[in-house]
């Protein structure tokens, strides 16, 4: 049995010299008839509970918890440790008067850190004034068969991280304060949006038209069906069938994918908010993201100017809202004169900014100006607005100007946010739209949308005029725990095969 446990473990996990003598307590144990990983015991309260509720009128209350061991102090026929559970951490204090030779003799022996315990035992003070839990009781519940990363390399290497995040999550507070951050974000926003009259909803993850995005698609293939489908790059086509269906505020909070490069701010798989209301416009939806995220903002960070890497965000202020000309002008340092339709080639050829699109309007290229130039410097939260239309293939254009979408886009720590728009609802303008699309995408762009007919059929049983935001979760913990890499705030990171 030794043999076969250790053959099978070398294979797998390339051991430690450490983890093949927890491999060989292993067999003690069960030798002995002892379980490393019995089944479960009921805990009745947990480290968080105990370090709250301790007052010196209770000392001497017992209490039942579990929990990790993370460190183990020895002194003689007593010993100090840490135990960990999803609330924080405790000392426990064993000591073998109290335990009896023989379980004791078992702590010394088959128990190490990183093993998940059973324990039973009073509160009391030290004289160092830290709380502690006297054990009066215990049981090993799980054997842990490796050392945990503090030991060795493995808490700051990035790749072990990503690719163990358990063992990050075991070692690494920091980590486990963010995630659970992520959580009550995407509460908060989930909470709000139900209060102001939404409902959440599902739509398909496999498509078999992608669309909603500029984007390279995912494409697998469904056996039964013998077809090709996509895995979506956003839901907006769904929800918008939706809004036409008569359900007039809907949201849905879940994962798009998109077969592009891995960065600091883009992973394949990511998760998105987008939501959708009947009868409201653009500059409603701003307002309505500007209170939404102070709210949120708010009660999951309980302070309103929060530090990203070098820059302090101020969220208490009104958001600025700037169109993407007047942007140019103020961050690029340029004048009138230099984007003037007689002058943008120039100018585009002086600054080195590469723009081979035939045909181009000028909307487009003052908008590779502020793509170049501007959003990096777009630091406390703005407004950007007056897209070029033909970068908008779904929204409206702007009533007083048909060049340009009625759209914005929210930019913060220099990083876009958000984007909303009015939702296009004329079928003959997004059929023509997406006819050009589907000509650009014949042409080799790749991230082109494909023609939609049945959403066309869709609009044509009328979509109520319709205000559309989708909003990037990742990247929005981000700027909310103060993390420059998007891998840091995603459990699980899409990264290359070792």
């Amino acid at each position: 049995m030794e043999e076969n446990n250790l053959k099978v473990h070398t294979e797998t996990y390339h051991p430690s010299e450490e983890h093949q003598i927890r491999v060989k307590k292993v067999d003690e144990m069960r030798a002995l008839g002892i379980e490393p990983w019995p089944q479960s015991k009921e805990i009745e309260n947990n480290t968080e509970q105990i370090l709250k509720e301790y007052i010196d009128s209770l000392e001497g209350k017992e209490y039942i918890i579990a929990g990790r061991m993370m460190s183990i102090r020895w002194h003689g026929k007593t010993a100090f440790a840490n135990i960990q559970d999803e609330f924080g951490k405790i000392q426990v204090y064993f000591k073998q008067d109290i335990l009896g030779d023989q379980k004791f003799e078992f702590l010394k022996k088959f128990i190490d850190i990183g093993d998940i315990l059973w324990i039973k035992g009073t509160v009391f003070k030290t004289k160092a004034g830290e709380v502690t839990l006297k054990v009066e009781s215990f049981e090993l519940l799980s054997k842990c068969l490796h050392p945990l990363a503090d030991k060795f390399h493995g808490l700051e290497d990035v790749e072990v991280r990503y690719r163990q995040r358990y063992l990050d999550l075991i070692v690494n507070e920091q980590s486990r304060e963010k995630f659970k951050n992520r959580s009550k974000i995407i509460s908060s926003i989930r909470s709000y949006l139900e209060n102001q009259g939404f409902i959440e909803v599902e739509t398909p993850m496999l498509q078999p038209i992608p669309g909603g995005a500029a984007a390279r698609p995912f494409i697998t293939h469904h056996n039964a069906l013998d077809s090709d489908f996509y895995l979506r790059i956003a839901p907006e086509l769904y929800l918008k069938r939706l809004v036409a269906g008569g359900f007039e505020k809907v949201f849905e909070i879940n994962r798009n994918f998109r077969n592009e490069g891995i960065s600091t701010r883009h992973n394949p798989e990511f998760t998105m908010l987008e939501f959708y209301m009947a009868y409201k416009d653009y500059n409603f939806a701003m307002d309505f993201v500007e209170q939404m995220l102070k709210k949120t903002i708010n009660e999951t960070c309980n302070n309103l100017k929060l530090k990203f890497g070098t820059n302090t965000i101020d969220f208490e202020k009104s958001f600025e809202r700037i169109s993407i000309k007047n942007s140019v002008l103020k961050y690029a340092s340029l004048a009138e004169d230099d984007i003037a339709e007689k002058n943008i080639d120039k100018t585009l050829k002086k600054l080195n900014v590469k723009f081979d699109k035939k045909n181009a309007s000028i909307a487009e290229k003052i908008y590779s100006l502020f793509e170049h130039f501007v959003e990096s410097k777009l630091i406390n939260p703005t407004f950007v607005t007056d897209f070029p239309i033909e970068i908008s293939p779904l929204a409206k254009r702007d009533p007083q100007n048909p060049n340009i979408a009625a759209r914005f886009e929210l930019y913060i720590g220099g990083i876009e946010i958000s984007n909303g728009f009015n939702e296009l609802n004329d079928p003959f303008d997004q059929a023509e739209r997406f006819r050009a699309q589907a000509e650009a995408k014949e042409s080799g762009d790749v991230e082109a949308h494909f023609y939609d007919a049945d959403y066309v059929l869709a609009l044509e049983y009328a979509l109520p005029p319709t205000a559309g935001v989708g909003i990037g979760i990742d990247r929005l913990v981000m700027l909310l725990t103060d993390t420059t890499s998007i891998k840091d705030v995603i459990l699980f990171p899409t990264l290359k095969k070792k």
